[in-house]
């Protein structure tokens, strides 16, 4: 197994792996190689060109390959959020050409009204929320998750569904408790659904941004039929893919951006070889080790929990703990409560982390960290008292985080709380 030296910077040690990862040296490796010899335009016919195009149906394999999939079903794109809203985008603009050819056939079937309906949950990446509001604000449903088990539950899903349902997408991680939800029960209830729907079929997608390269991911055995790849949480550059259940055949997938051609029309725009080729060998490594990865990981993570409930016995408090739910094997949310740290808004937990000489971490998730004194709306959801929630640290481990990390960590952690303490 290829071990990822531990990321420090300037003696820091980095806990903050949810929210980005470095660079594999061999993914390094095969983005320089790339930039080096295959620097040719992959729709041409002279040899950078051709080794371009041979590195990317290559790294279309790898892809498919760690999510289960067949290399036609790989689509790349820049990143999530693109991946995100092409797939809410496809599901709006079906429901719409489906909708018109009943009309213009047999009329209106299944009652279906003018509006598709989203059905989503209230966890979700804000690439999900904000693209499902903006495409549909009238008529999308945020199914609560359990105050219980932060999970989406199966039966609050089925609930929801309409005759004019189009989609539904439910991450299959959070990147903040760490929560697995139920996407496959999700999906074998759905597709039942489906085979008796004359004419609507409700499609289905997952965000696996945070589950990739952590724990099993198989999009055939979840029954789903989008799947968002995101290459920088999983040791890969800044690129992302889709993955569609036979796009344009079994799965409709209609193109937001118009151009030369490229990946049979779904996103067009000349391949970037480069950052393609990084996210190929990220999979490859993802495909050959993940075993090691995850025991790795979920040890790292329970001694770590074990060492914080031994330094701060009861002023912790574990926001990724719920009964009853699969946990990722990386992420730790808790909460270090105390006079001095509680009742007050989210900067006195910045004030902890700025405080620390060797942690580097967030409050929540990094795309929300300018977020002022709001504790996180996940949390919150999630059942999380207001008090505690304003208190939480997300530490997520990585593939190359040690004991001796973890101790280090820890015992900044009691320094800093110790001596704010003393302060006030």
């Amino acid at each position: 197994m290829n071990v990822f030296p531990s990321c420090t910077l300037c003696n820091r040690i980095y806990m903050d792996y949810n929210a980005t990862t470095p660079l594999e040296p061999e993914v390094i490796q095969a983005i320089t190689e790339a930039l080096k010899d295959a620097w040719g335009n992959p729709s041409s016919s002279y040899i950078a060109g051709a080794k371009a195009k041979a590195i990317i149906n290559q790294s279309r394999e790898n892809v498919a390959r760690m999510v289960g999939g067949a290399a036609e079903d790989i689509i790349f794109t820049s990143g999530g959020t693109e991946a995100n809203n092409l797939v809410l985008h496809t599901a709006v603009e079906h429901f719409r050409r489906t909708r018109r050819a009943a009309e213009q056939g047999e009329g209106h079937q299944n009652g279906c009204t003018d509006l598709p309906h989203i059905i989503t949950s209230n966890v979700e990446h804000d690439s999900v929320k904000l693209a499902a509001e903006q495409l549909q604000r009238d008529d999308v449903t945020f199914v609560p998750v359990s105050k219980v088990t932060a999970r989406v539950e199966v039966e609050d899903v089925i609930a929801v569904v309409r005759p004019n349902t189009c989609l539904i997408s439910i991450m299959l991680a959070n990147n903040e408790t760490g929560v697995i939800m139920p996407v496959q029960e999700i999906c074998q209830r759905i597709n039942s659904l489906n085979k008796q729907r004359e004419r609507l079929r409700i499609l289905l997608h997952t965000d696996a941004a945070q589950a990739l390269g952590k724990v099993r991911v198989d999009a055939c055995e979840l029954g789903i039929d989008y799947l968002t790849i995101v290459g920088h949480k999983f040791y890969a550059p800044r690129i992302g893919a889709l993955y569609v259940n036979g796009p344009g055949t079994r799965t409709p997938l209609y193109a937001m951006l118009f151009g030369g051609g490229q990946e049979r029309n779904f996103r067009p725009g000349t391949e970037n070889t480069p950052m393609i080729a990084g996210l190929g060998k990220a999979a490859e490594l993802v495909t050959s080790n993940l075993s090691d990865y995850e025991s790795h990981m979920r040890s790292t993570k329970l001694y770590l929990e074990e060492r914080l409930q031994a330094i701060f016995k009861d002023k912790i408090h574990f926001n990724s703990h719920y009964p009853g739910s699969d946990i990722l094997p990386n992420t730790c949310n808790m909460s270090i409560l105390g006079p001095t740290l509680q009742g007050g808004a989210v900067c006195k937990l910045q004030r902890v982390l700025s405080s620390c000489r060797r942690l580097l971490a967030s409050v929540g998730a990094a795309c929300h960290s300018g977020s002022g004194n709001r504790p996180s709306h996940i949390l919150l959801s999630c059942g999380v008292p207001t008090q505690v929630a304003a208190n939480a640290l997300r530490l997520s481990v990585g593939r190359g985080t040690t004991k001796e990390d973890v101790d280090a960590v820890v015992e900044d952690l009691r320094e800093t709380v110790q001596l704010l303490e003393e302060m006030n």
